[in-house]
Protein backbone atom coordinates (compact mmCIF):
# COMPACT_ATOMS: atom_id res chain seq x y z
CA UNK A 1 0.00 0.00 0.00
CA UNK A 2 1.51 3.47 -0.67
CA UNK A 3 -0.10 6.60 0.47
CA UNK A 4 0.78 10.17 -0.55
CA UNK A 5 0.11 13.70 -0.27
CA UNK A 6 1.41 16.69 -2.09
CA UNK A 7 3.12 19.35 -0.68
CA UNK A 8 3.21 22.93 -3.17
CA UNK A 9 5.78 26.39 -1.91
CA UNK A 10 5.71 29.35 -3.63
CA UNK A 11 8.54 31.81 -3.13
CA UNK A 12 10.96 32.34 -0.27
CA UNK A 13 11.49 30.02 3.24
CA UNK A 14 10.38 32.67 5.26
CA UNK A 15 8.20 35.65 2.97
CA UNK A 16 6.80 32.05 0.83
CA UNK A 17 3.73 30.19 1.34
CA UNK A 18 2.41 26.90 0.58
CA UNK A 19 -0.58 24.02 0.32
CA UNK A 20 -0.37 20.68 1.47
CA UNK A 21 -2.88 17.73 -0.54
CA UNK A 22 -3.86 14.40 0.82
CA UNK A 23 -4.85 11.69 -1.56
CA UNK A 24 -7.88 11.10 0.57
CA UNK A 25 -8.37 15.03 0.41
CA UNK A 26 -8.89 15.66 4.10
CA UNK A 27 -6.22 18.25 3.76
CA UNK A 28 -7.42 19.60 0.23
CA UNK A 29 -4.92 22.67 -0.83
CA UNK A 30 -4.49 23.76 3.54
CA UNK A 31 -2.37 26.28 4.09
CA UNK A 32 1.10 26.77 5.71
CA UNK A 33 3.66 28.80 5.82
CA UNK A 34 6.49 30.49 7.76
CA UNK A 35 3.77 32.38 10.32
CA UNK A 36 2.20 28.69 10.96
CA UNK A 37 5.10 26.89 11.73
CA UNK A 38 7.48 29.20 13.52
CA UNK A 39 4.61 31.60 14.85
CA UNK A 40 1.32 31.91 15.23
CA UNK A 41 -0.03 32.25 12.11
CA UNK A 42 -3.11 30.24 10.02
CA UNK A 43 -2.76 27.18 8.77
CA UNK A 44 -0.74 23.45 9.53
CA UNK A 45 2.42 22.44 9.77
CA UNK A 46 4.88 19.36 9.15
CA UNK A 47 5.44 18.92 12.69
CA UNK A 48 1.39 19.08 13.50
CA UNK A 49 0.70 16.75 10.87
CA UNK A 50 3.57 14.49 12.43
CA UNK A 51 1.52 15.10 16.03
CA UNK A 52 -1.39 14.07 14.15
CA UNK A 53 -0.28 10.63 12.69
CA UNK A 54 1.69 9.94 15.32
CA UNK A 55 -0.97 10.05 18.07
CA UNK A 56 -3.68 8.26 15.55
CA UNK A 57 -0.96 5.43 14.84
CA UNK A 58 -0.16 5.16 18.38
CA UNK A 59 -3.85 4.72 19.31
CA UNK A 60 -4.46 2.36 16.69
CA UNK A 61 -1.86 0.12 17.66
CA UNK A 62 -2.53 0.31 21.63
CA UNK A 63 -6.46 -0.55 20.46
CA UNK A 64 -4.80 -3.70 19.00
CA UNK A 65 -2.47 -4.34 21.52
CA UNK A 66 -5.20 -4.32 24.13
CA UNK A 67 -7.47 -7.33 21.76
CA UNK A 68 -4.28 -8.82 21.71
CA UNK A 69 -4.53 -8.93 25.97
CA UNK A 70 -8.19 -9.89 26.09
CA UNK A 71 -9.42 -6.65 27.14
CA UNK A 72 -11.86 -4.27 24.57
CA UNK A 73 -11.11 -0.62 25.05
CA UNK A 74 -14.18 1.43 25.44
CA UNK A 75 -12.09 4.70 24.69
CA UNK A 76 -8.71 5.74 24.22
CA UNK A 77 -7.28 9.48 23.68
CA UNK A 78 -4.37 10.52 22.72
CA UNK A 79 -2.77 13.88 22.71
CA UNK A 80 1.28 13.75 20.99
CA UNK A 81 3.28 16.76 22.09
CA UNK A 82 6.00 17.68 19.34
CA UNK A 83 9.16 18.94 20.04
CA UNK A 84 10.84 21.14 17.35
CA UNK A 85 14.67 23.07 18.04
CA UNK A 86 17.39 23.68 16.29
CA UNK A 87 15.80 22.62 13.30
CA UNK A 88 14.91 19.18 14.00
CA UNK A 89 11.98 16.69 15.55
CA UNK A 90 13.64 16.21 19.03
CA UNK A 91 10.86 14.27 21.21
CA UNK A 92 7.17 13.14 21.04
CA UNK A 93 5.50 12.40 23.49
CA UNK A 94 2.43 10.68 23.94
CA UNK A 95 -0.33 11.25 26.37
CA UNK A 96 -2.92 8.74 26.44
CA UNK A 97 -6.24 8.34 28.47
CA UNK A 98 -7.73 5.41 28.44
CA UNK A 99 -11.35 3.21 30.21
CA UNK A 100 -10.63 -0.33 29.27
CA UNK A 101 -13.08 -2.65 31.77
CA UNK A 102 -11.18 -5.10 33.82
CA UNK A 103 -7.56 -3.78 33.12
CA UNK A 104 -4.71 -3.07 36.12
CA UNK A 105 -3.34 -0.21 35.70
CA UNK A 106 0.56 -2.66 35.00
CA UNK A 107 -1.40 -4.10 32.55
CA UNK A 108 -2.23 -0.88 30.60
CA UNK A 109 1.21 0.66 31.22
CA UNK A 110 2.87 -2.27 29.57
CA UNK A 111 0.26 -2.20 26.69
CA UNK A 112 0.89 1.16 26.43
CA UNK A 113 4.95 0.73 26.11
CA UNK A 114 4.52 -2.21 23.68
CA UNK A 115 2.31 0.44 21.12
CA UNK A 116 4.49 3.29 22.00
CA UNK A 117 7.65 0.89 20.51
CA UNK A 118 5.72 -1.09 17.89
CA UNK A 119 3.46 1.52 16.43
CA UNK A 120 4.71 2.09 12.58
CA UNK A 121 5.19 6.02 13.10
CA UNK A 122 6.91 5.43 16.35
CA UNK A 123 9.00 3.11 14.17
CA UNK A 124 9.70 5.84 11.62
CA UNK A 125 10.84 8.45 13.64
CA UNK A 126 13.92 8.89 14.84
CA UNK A 127 13.84 10.43 17.86
CA UNK A 128 13.09 10.35 21.51
CA UNK A 129 9.66 9.16 22.22
CA UNK A 130 8.16 8.53 25.58
CA UNK A 131 4.38 8.63 26.79
CA UNK A 132 2.51 8.68 30.45
CA UNK A 133 -1.11 6.93 30.69
CA UNK A 134 -4.06 7.32 32.46
CA UNK A 135 -7.00 5.22 33.28
CA UNK A 136 -10.16 7.10 33.97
Amino acid sequence: MIRKATAVWNGSGKEGKGHLTTQSGVLSETQYSFGSRFESGIGTNPEELVAAAHSGCFTMKLSFVLSEAGFTPTSLETTCDITFENGAVTKSHLKVKGVVPGISAEKFEACVKDAEQNCPISKLLNTAISSEATLG
